[in-house]
């Protein structure tokens, strides 16, 4: 297990536990949102209503994540019923479902980690070696 560098060093203000707690429960929501559509809407309600909280933490980062992997599954979930039709919506629905589970695993075992979501890398070819 390698070590990791703690938020705060990174220049990012520690958050409260209570905040942590709250960006685990949205995490759990949306895991369940996967098999009851509306826990979906009740995490991305708290992750509103909490956004101004978590503003200069590494959980801002997971709020984003939480609130985008919402957003861009509800157009996906969209999609699907308006192709199902053509019989390319439940293809559709079955890979929004993967994608959503991927970014809640993901997004939560960073948390767990206390990583934030989006971390700077540098483009292809830069650095010492490139």
């Amino acid at each position: 297990m390698s070590e990791q560098t703690p938020p705060a060093a990174e220049g990012l203000v520690v958050p409260p536990e209570s905040l942590v707690t709250i960006t685990n429960a949205v995490y759990a929501l949306q895991g369940i949102g996967l098999f009851i559509p509306p826990a979906l809407i009740v995490a991305v309600i708290i992750n509103y209503v909490k956004r101004d909280d978590v503003r200069g933490t590494f959980l801002a980062s997971h709020f984003r994540w939480q609130m985008r992997t919402f957003w861009f599954g509800l157009l996906w979930i969209a999609l699907g019923f308006l192709t199902w039709v053509i019989l390319i919506g439940f293809v559709i629905h079955a890979a929004a479902w993967i994608w959503i589970a991927y970014r809640v695993i993901k997004g939560w075992l960073d948390l767990i980690d206390r990583k934030p979501m989006y971390r700077f890398q540098a483009p292809l070819g830069a650095g010492p070696t490139g």
